[in-house]
């Protein structure tokens, strides 16, 4: 997608277009400095740098990524989880809630939690560059109050279209994690069920019980 799509389109002639074509989401994540249709990464980079925040950017429109003490709690747990897997299958790295990943021209997405097999990491060697040209084999999103069905639909469709062969949406209200293999094939799974790592991280299995535990009841 061009990066001026959002200010030259004919078709995103409000705000309310913007917002839609952002998948609904609140006004209240979307920044207008600079303008939407026309932030670069430097600007995403120079405002995290300045303010502490998180910004993707979509479209050349710097959208902030919601992100609360739960949220960052799951996805703590889930990089535990992981770490652990990986120190005994050395298959590749992971990174938390502060990865940003360019997935294509003028798309930089920040998954809670990533995973990158070594086969997109010639020679082993961890990317030193703030936003790398790297598109994780496995992304992982824990849903806030403020993300929309639609706005994640987006995101699905953004991941598998840049690569990513595996996506989990983690629900801390309803305590489930919906399993993605590609945007239209999923499967929800519940407290009783165990999370596993597929083609992906063969041999990966995480009880739900244990991630949820701690959430009380």
């Amino acid at each position: 997608m061009a990066s001026s799509a959002l200010v030259t389109d004919s078709s995103t002639a409000t705000v309310g277009d913007l917002l839609a074509e952002l998948g609904g989401i609140s006004a209240r994540r979307v920044r207008l400095q600079p303008w939407p249709g026309t932030a670069t990464e430097d600007d995403l980079l120079k405002i995290h740098a300045r303010e502490k925040r998180l910004f993707e950017l979509v479209d050349g429109t710097l959208v902030e990524k919601p992100m609360g003490y739960l949220e960052s709690f799951l996805a703590g747990a889930l990089i535990q989880a992981l770490r652990n897997f990986l120190d005994r299958h050395d298959l590749g790295i992971v990174a938390g809630e502060s990865g940003m990943l360019r997935l294509g021209r003028g798309l930089v997405r920040i998954p809670d939690v990533s995973f990158v097999s070594w086969s997109r990491l010639p020679g082993k060697v961890i990317p030193r560059e703030p936003i790398p040209n790297l598109v994780p084999d496995l992304a992982v999103e824990v849903l806030s109050s403020t993300n929309t069905s639609r706005e994640m639909a987006r995101k699905l469709d953004e991941y598998f279209d840049a690569g990513v062969q595996l996506v989990w949406l983690v629900d801390p209200v309803r305590r489930t994690v919906r399993v993605f293999e590609s945007p239209t094939e999923s499967v929800v799974l519940g407290v009783r069920g165990s999370l596993t790592g597929g083609r992906v991280l063969p041999g990966f299995r995480l009880p739900l019980r244990k991630l949820f535990a701690s959430l009380g009841h």
